[in-house]
């Protein structure tokens, strides 16, 4: 392989991970999951980098007075969802219960969605969705179809939609943990900071944080702010090209509050790090400033749609280190964390977490990156 960014394929970001290192339940208490700290070292070949086991108990001690950490807040929903159709069709066979899974707003009223067995659901079949018991909870109309079961689906208007889904929905795992999803899943694969509506599959380095943590993090004289992007599906999506230059994205929602685009425009004035906590606040701050419109390099406050992918030759404008799950092999969160520490020094700390048991995925270990 040479050093040209344009000839990297998708291949060279694999790597071997035993099925059981899948972890397939959180941690028995939050917050006490292992840690990979990867300290990238100096130049463009990182020949200084090193690598140190810990527990994440010890992240704040990793910490700086002045540091800012910025999580992202975007609150899971239950959507995964079961319909029946309203009418059969003359000589169909009959169509058993039909998953529906939300992957994001498009409109009033409106989601897209993927469908399964999605074959026969047309444009303009209405879609039921009962509780326990039967009674039906909202209604949906199929609007567009789209490739691989894709659907836009327009829901008869309801006073709480997102209390609806919490009475008959379930939580999204992702399909790579083989079970069902439990009434423990709904507080676990949740950030304890989530309030926005709107993921449908968790950010989930912040799934380590303990309100306890949060206090210990800004004794250390730290500092902490939000910023909202709704996770879809698209995490989650085989990269279905060659090559990393014809890679991508589906486009994901974010916000980006004018306290937080403040506190972190003083933060790189001043020369202190700005720690992203987890790839969807790494993509939401670079995406921003690609989108500013200041000649003096300061983000600005906004709302918006980002496809930004991230990988090797890429230039971070604001993120000085991170806190990162570990990710699936050829995926684009990897080539993401590759683009920031180096391809050979991510794929080394990988083998190293494989060769030592970490946990990874959702509800697995993580890794600080600075």
């Amino acid at each position: 392989m040479t050093g040209n960014e344009d000839e990297l394929r998708v291949a060279d970001f694999d790597f071997h991970l035993p099925p059981e290192l899948i972890a397939q339940q959180p941690p028995a208490e939050r917050g006490t999951s292992r840690m990979l700290v990867l300290n990238r070292g100096m130049g463009a070949e990182r020949a200084t980098s090193t690598l140190r086991d810990a527990q994440f108990s010890e992240f704040p001690s990793l910490l700086r007075p002045g540091d800012l950490l910025v999580f992202n807040d975007s609150r899971v929903i239950p959507a995964r969802l079961y319909a029946r159709r309203t009418l059969q069709r003359e000589r169909e066979k009959p169509t058993g219960r039909i998953e529906v899974m939300l992957t994001e707003p498009a409109g009033r009223n409106e989601w897209r969605a993927l469908v399964r067995p999605g074959r026969k659901i047309a444009i303009g079949e209405r879609l039921v969705f009962p509780d326990s018991t039967g009674a039906i909870v909202l209604e949906a109309e199929v609007l567009e179809r789209g490739a691989y079961g894709e659907r836009l689906l327009c829901f008869a208007p309801i006073e709480d939609f997102f209390g609806a889904l919490d009475r008959i929905g379930h939580i999204p795992l992702p399909p790579y943990i083989h079970r069902d999803d439990t009434g423990e899943d709904r507080a676990r694969y949740q950030t304890v900071f989530a309030r926005e509506h709107g993921s449908v599959a968790a950010p989930t380095a912040g799934l380590h944080f303990t309100p306890k943590m949060l206090e210990a993090i800004r004794a250390r004289g730290a500092e902490t702010a939000y910023v909202t992007l709704h996770v879809g599906l698209g995490t989650f999506a085989p990269l279905r090209v060659d090559r990393v230059a014809d890679v991508r994205l589906h486009h994901e929602s974010y916000t980006l509050p004018a306290a937080t685009a403040d506190a972190v425009n003083r933060a790189r004035t001043e020369g202190r790090r700005v720690i992203a906590v987890g790839t969807t606040v790494v993509r939401t701050l670079e995406a921003s400033a690609l989108a500013s419109h200041s000649d003096t390099g300061l983000i600005e406050a906004h709302a918006g749609q980002t496809e930004i992918f991230i990988h090797p030759g890429y230039e971070f404008r604001v993120v000085n280190a991170m806190l990162t799950n570990f990710h699936l092999p050829q995926s684009s969160l990897l080539i993401l964390v590759s683009a920031f520490a180096g391809r050979s020094q991510v794929l080394s700390a990988y083998e190293h977490a494989v060769a030592n048991g970490y946990r990874f995925f959702s509800y697995g270990d993580c890794m600080f990156l600075t």
